[in-house]
């Protein structure tokens, strides 16, 4: 025998079906996690899974800097919903520094007289500073609409891939995969909607959209090492393959994670308020796109039962040699 097969049959330093009961339940938690969170989301007054931002709902977003030396003065946030409309929504940014105004789309007219107001309260403001974003309803609509589309013509783009690259099973593993990506990512944001505001707008669209591309990413790694231990090692149990293909892909899944998420924490970290919440949301995605190919599918595989089915082109070659 080879040194080559000796390596091959060598005893993996690390099994995951031995943890395989730790990654189904802490799946399990999550995922009840993740989909409470939705459902209070819609219950209370958001009616929504997620609380929607601007770009969803439609409105006006106005942003005004005050004149500040050393420090900025306190002013009142109730003196200050008494010069917005009905339903206004105020937050204070840079400690005090910015105001941030939301509410219902205002005309240009309307729009100026509202900064006026703000001035009255929490002046004097840096006019060049003054950032005015009207969106309209139905622009809003459109624009979750398609961002709704994108995701699901990317889910069905995935599965298609995968089923050609490989079979159905492994499709519907990556479709499972993405699906609980998505989903815990979702349930974050969900109750950081109930419990802080946080909005999410169609930033957080492309984030979930550039989660499904790192996940697939990782996941058919996993799939192409399972692959080849059915070629090389065909005799093995459904188990000890799995076990095989995630001892030799977990260093590359850890090292790749760690790498991509240290540039988006200095996003979190200086990208400033316009990016955070997005950066939040691919840090997060990340971090569970890397354990859902490790944690999630090589745990579950094996349950299936019998032998991972591989195309039949590839069966033939296996015979034939």
């Amino acid at each position: 025998m080879t040194s080559s097969n000796n390596s091959l049959l060598r005893e993996p330093a690390f099994r995951i079906h031995k943890h395989r009961r730790f990654c189904i339940s802490l799946t399990v938690v999550l995922v009840i996690f993740s989909v409470l969170g939705i459902i209070l989301s819609w219950l209370s007054p958001i009616h929504a899974p997620l609380k929607p931002g601007l770009d969803f709902t439609g409105g006006t977003a106005i942003q005004v800097e005050r004149i500040c030396k050393s420090s900025c003065t306190d002013f009142s946030i109730i003196d200050l919903r008494k010069q917005l409309p009905p339903g206004a929504v105020v937050q204070t940014l840079d400690a005090g520094k910015g105001v941030s105004v939301r509410s219902l789309a205002l005309t240009p007219a309307e729009s100026g007289e509202l900064v006026e107001k703000i001035d009255k309260v929490v002046g004097p403001l840096q006019a060049s500073a003054t950032q005015i974003n009207t969106i309209g309803p139905l622009l809003g609509s459109q624009l979750l609409r398609s961002s709704l589309l994108a995701l699901i013509v990317s889910f069905i783009g995935v599965a298609i891939y995968i089923s050609l690259r490989y079979a159905r099973l492994y499709a519907a593993m990556a479709l499972l995969c993405l699906s609980h990506d998505v989903l815990l990512t979702s349930g974050l944001f969900a109750w950081l909607g109930l419990l802080f505001g946080v909005e999410v707008d169609s930033l957080f669209a492309v984030a979930l959209l550039t989660l499904a591309g790192y996940s697939i990413n990782d996941t058919v790694v996993v799939f192409d090492r399972i692959r080849e231990q059915q070629q090389v090692l065909p005799d093995l149990t459904v188990e000890d393959q799995v076990d095989r293909a995630v001892a030799g892909t977990i260093r590359r899944s850890i090292y790749t994670t760690v790498a991509t998420e240290l540039p988006i924490l200095a996003l979190i970290l200086f990208g400033g308020e316009t990016l955070y919440w997005f950066a939040v949301a691919l840090f997060v995605g990340v971090a569970i796109g890397g354990w859902s190919s490790i944690g999630l599918i090589p745990p579950v595989l094996p349950l299936v039962g019998g032998k991972l089915p591989q195309k039949q082109s590839e069966l033939s070659l296996s015979l034939g040699e």
